[in-house]
């Protein structure tokens, strides 16, 4: 897709400069929104930078948790609040000091239900509460990791619509590229992921998308490129190249609609999405069908680089997954939430990254939006922003 880029004036070839690492090994999930990862391994973005990037799918968040933390792999595309419910302790291994080197992008996941309620005429989010509180036998909703985004995402979209995401339905785990198989065999009544998945379930006839994460959080944040702090203090030349690397491929992916196509067609191959081009090309280009008939051009689709907007990691991002984990009960007390994300959060490197790059930074590492049922989450009181929901864990609020 590149020229066939020569040596980039800014790469870090020697000195203080130099990397200390050329050959790194990165984990991805098979999902549409890795597409930035592939490209930069692929298609001339890395080795100006010296570097040669491993791509490693994995067949689960959970494999790319347990092998960040084992050294198994360097860096890798991962959950937003995966890594914070490592960084926590929250996550089932031992609390580890882990480090967001940048975003991958923003929007692009989705809620769908099954063909049997299709059938059944529950549609609409009315009907589905109709039938969550109506029903002596609880939906079963599949999300594929606990701490993960699409967990956070569907929790946040029922509560909304008025049905306890911890109580009204049954949550299970499910890996993303197993979504569909479960859903034909009648295991799950809904889900939530990221694409492909969703577009290939509607495409196959089983079943429709309900509602898009952008829909819940225009502009939200998604998965990261994400390590081990040990990691950047060991390696902080290497991991800034690798950050210019994978913005340089981002923009490049947005700088047209051929980029996108050619980089759906990338995606498709067997070697790392291995779905149809079908399934992955439309939404990509923002083109939603929902299997009810619907069809429009999405406003807040799938984006890898928002002019620096989707890269950027603001603090306000990761702390509300904080907020979220502590809603939830999955925290039985406050944390100090700005003190977790500025550690967390690699701003220095990415500034110095996007800077050399001439992306602009925003003025300040919080942002305020507002969420589908109209609060806004700024980061200026997390703890209060936990509290203030009507539908929370049962725990010690």
């Amino acid at each position: 897709m590149s020229d066939g880029l020569l040596l980039h004036p800014l790469a870090w070839v020697a000195g203080s400069d130099a990397l200390e690492k050329n050959v790194l090994n990165i984990g991805y999930m098979p999902l549409s929104d890795c597409a930035s990862l592939v490209v930069a391994a692929t298609q001339g973005f890395a080795q100006p930078y010296g570097l040669t990037l491993n791509l490693q799918r994995q067949t689960s968040w959970a494999g790319i948790s347990d092998k960040l933390l084992s050294g198994e792999l360097d860096v890798a595309h991962s959950l937003y609040g995966m890594i914070y419910a490592i960084q926590l302790g929250i996550s089932g291994a031992a609390a580890t000091d882990m480090a967001v080197l940048m975003g991958l992008n923003q929007n692009g996941q989705s809620i769908n239900l099954s063909q049997p309620l299709k059938d059944a005429g529950v549609t609409s989010t009315s009907a589905l509460k109709q039938r969550v509180h109506q029903s002596g036998t609880k939906l079963t909703f599949a999300q594929t990791f606990p701490t993960g985004t699409h967990a956070m995402w569907l929790y946040y979209w029922l509560a909304s619509q008025g049905i306890h995401p911890l109580q009204d339905v049954n949550s299970v785990v499910v890996p993303p590229p197993q979504m569909l198989a479960h859903l034909e065999a009648g295991r799950i009544d809904g889900f939530c992921v990221g694409e492909p998945w969703c577009a290939n379930a509607v495409d196959q006839a089983q079943g429709f998308t309900l509602a898009t994460s952008q829909s819940i959080w225009p502009d939200h944040p998604e998965k990261v490129l994400a390590c081990t702090r040990e990691f950047v203090e060991q390696n902080p030349n290497t991991a800034r190249a690798l950050v210019m690397a994978i913005l340089e491929a981002s923009r490049f992916i947005e700088e047209s609609r051929e980029n996108r196509l050619s980089t759906a067609k990338l995606l498709s191959s067997t070697e790392y999405l291995d779905a149809p081009l079908a399934s992955i090309e439309p939404r990509l280009l923002g083109d939603y069908s929902d299997g009810l008939g619907n069809r429009w051009q999405d406003e807040h689709a799938l984006r890898f680089h928002n002019k620096g907007a989707a890269n950027f990691p603001y603090l306000s991002d990761g702390m509300w997954f904080i907020t979220q984990f502590r809603r939830w009960g999955l925290l039985r007390e406050d944390p100090d939430y700005l003190a977790v994300a500025q550690q967390v959060q690699q701003l220095e490197l990415y500034g110095a990254a996007a800077s050399a790059l001439d992306i602009q930074l925003p003025g300040t590492p919080m942002r305020s939006s507002r969420l589908l049922d109209g609060c806004v989450w700024d980061g200026s009181d997390p703890a209060a922003y936990a509290r203030s929901f009507a539908l929370h864990a049962l725990n010690d609020y």
